[in-house]
């Protein structure tokens, strides 16, 4: 059984806590945060307000960092420093840049970092995953383009309970690396690396934050594949996230937790698959991250390297920087500009 522990107690660690009991090959043993009266949601377990401290005082094998933005990438470093694996709550960095430089570290140590892209085993997209890869080209045709919509509110006071969330240099961004980088990460998963994006960063609600509520892009991926994104946090309610990749004899459509096949031209679609719903009212967190979190400790305990990498997560990172730098240059800006020094 790994020996795990929690760095942040925020929102989404709760969900990590009940992956953790769950996975059946983990036991939480130690929680840290800096905030000592988060000390009382796990009052059975050792509290440290210093991850440095758990980190030695504590024999880990695995630590779950649900942190501010700002604080993935130094926080992980350090963890693997001290010979603990790491499994990285979204987004892997601020930057492209920044998720290099980590993952460069990740090189050099004999560790592991997974990342909760936990919506890549959701059963709708594991199914797409399959259809693409193994039915006959000749049957649905090469993909040739991607579309992904997220929807969403979140009221002034989610930023006034949270400040980091409205702060530029904390959080990175608003509703691109906050609230959607799951769906840019399926974008980019199903449509390659990018080449080129036309991006927009916008404020409809008249809060006061420096980041943005609403983004807008268009990408062209390698193979002449075409991506439209559009996310906001201004509408009334959270509305389920929509998907579509569109072969050039079918067109397939993840909405509503369930996945839609349509015949090219026919509005008559076919249901392959549904989504399992997290009991909460966040249902929009799937059942993704139990299989994340199973699948990184098997990774660790049978030394295998079957889990999400850093390599898979840079590709989001790259599509948020290139669609910021878009929106502040207004013109259309190449993925080379990035990724050339690598």
């Amino acid at each position: 059984m790994l020996r795990v522990a929690i760095i942040g107690l925020g929102t989404i660690s709760y969900i990590h806590q009940l992956g953790i009991q769950q996975s059946g090959l983990g036991k939480l043993v130690a929680v840290c945060d800096s905030n000592p009266s988060t000390a009382g949601d796990y009052a059975d377990l050792p509290f440290y307000d210093n991850c440095e401290e758990m980190l030695e005082k504590e024999n880990l094998d695995v630590v779950h960092i649900c942190l501010p933005h700002d604080l993935h990438a130094p926080i992980a470093q350090k963890c693997m420093e001290y010979g603990v694996n790491v499994f990285l709550e979204k987004p892997l960095s601020l930057t492209y840049e920044e998720g290099l430089n980590l993952s460069k570290a990740v090189s050099d140590s004999k560790y592991k970092l997974g990342v909760c892209f936990q919506n890549r085993y959701n059963r709708t997209t594991t199914k797409l995953i399959d259809i693409l890869e193994n039915q006959p080209v000749e049957e649905i045709g090469s993909i040739r383009a991607v579309k992904g919509v997220v929807t969403w509110f979140r009221p002034e006071s989610y930023y006034e309970a949270q400040p980091w969330r409205g702060q530029l240099e904390r959080a990175g961004g608003g509703t691109m690396i906050n609230q959607s980088i799951h769906t840019l990460d399926l974008m980019h998963l199903f449509g390659g690396n990018p080449l080129t994006c036309n991006g927009h960063l916008l404020n409809l609600l008249d809060y006061k934050i420096e980041v943005e509520d609403t983004a807008v892009a268009r990408y062209e991926f390698e193979e002449n594949i075409s991506g439209l994104y559009f996310a906001t946090n201004s509408y009334a309610v959270n509305s389920p996230v929509e998907l579509e990749v569109i072969t050039e004899r079918r067109r397939f459509v993840i909405k509503d937790y369930k996945l839609f096949e349509y015949k090219y031209n026919s509005d008559d679609g076919v249901l392959l698959e549904s989504d399992d719903i997290f009991e909460s009212t966040k249902s929009y967190y799937g059942q993704g991250h139990l299989l994340a979190i199973q699948t990184f400790y098997k990774a660790v305990i049978d030394k295998t390297e079957d889990y999400i990498h850093i390599e898979d997560a840079l590709g989001s990172m790259l599509m948020i920087d290139m669609m910021r730098k878009s929106s502040e240059t207004k013109e259309t800006v190449h993925a080379s500009t990035f990724t050339k020094s690598e």
